[in-house]
């Protein structure tokens, strides 16, 4: 469903959709109508083309048996595979935004908000507002710094690096934070090269939303829908050609709705044995 709802955003890119899965083609039917999908669904019930892509979860078994890795292939228009992005757990799923935002940077996630911070512009931003369980979303920190005014990145010896730090509600994985390739300074009043960041860039932090192990949670989770706010603090030190200024720390939040599962299955007649 939530690939039907970014459709749009692929469209005005110029991509089109298709879908594959090792359902049979009655129970793809069936979820079609029932979610109004408007792009092609093929059905693969023998592993076939899930085989010859290499994205088989060998791991399945049982009724789900066949069934392929959760992901995305983004193929030209010659038929080359440029990109690909899957997970290793079934319960852990890339939302089509997400990717959208990962082939797309440029462009604006679906939803975004101005911080104040000192000596920078900060916007935060994500690519999905909302999200089912299983769900990996993209949160994202875009900087732009002055002119001639930097900050260190991670991995910088004796200085303070730029540094996004997110506590990890109930509920929420968080996955390693993303920074930019980073470019190297030249200090000539101490003859000393240093990592940095500079101009407009991105840190991007993914999380997914995990039901916990508990039973009455994972309930609760699947059946009824909720917020969850992920807070913590971007810490920095931006300095220009002939100071640095005092280290700062600014609170940065986003606000995530997790919606139900669909959890109507096909008619019996048709289901996976």
């Amino acid at each position: 469903m939530q690939l039907q709802n970014a459709k749009q955003r692929f469209e005005a890119q110029g991509l089109k959709l298709a879908a594959v899965s090792y359902d049979s083609q009655a129970i793809l039917q069936d979820f079609a109508k029932r979610h109004k999908i408007g792009f092609p669904l093929l059905a693969d019930p023998d592993s076939k083309i899930i085989r010859s892509f290499h994205v088989l979860n060998t791991e399945a078994n049982g009724m789900t048996k066949g069934m392929a890795y959760p992901g995305f292939f983004y193929i030209d228009s010659s038929g080359i595979i440029r990109e690909k992005y899957f997970t290793a757990k079934y319960t852990d799923r890339l939302t089509a935004n997400n990717v959208v935002a990962k082939l797309f940077p440029e462009l604006t996630a679906e939803v975004s908000r101005n911080i104040e911070a000192p000596h920078l512009q900060l916007t935060l931003a994500q690519s999905d507002r909302s999200v089912i369980p299983g769900g990996r979303v993209s949160l994202i920190a875009d900087i732009e710094l002055p002119p001639d005014v930097h900050v260190y990145s991670p991995g910088v010896q004796a200085y303070k690096a730029i540094q996004l730090t997110l506590q990890e509600p109930p509920g929420i994985e968080l996955q390693p934070v993303i920074y930019p390739s980073s470019k190297t300074l030249y200090l000539e009043a101490i003859h000393e090269h240093v990592p940095v960041f500079e101009g407009k860039f991105r840190i991007i932090q993914d999380v997914t939303v995990t039901p916990s192990k508990n039973r009455d949670a994972v309930r609760s989770l699947l059946s009824s829908q909720r917020m969850i706010s992920i807070v913590g603090e971007l810490k920095y030190q931006a300095c220009d050609e002939t100071i640095c200024y005092p280290p700062s720390s600014v609170p940065v939040r986003w606000q995530l709705q997790v919606l139900p599962l669909d959890l109507k299955r096909s008619p019996e007649a048709i289901r996976h044995k």
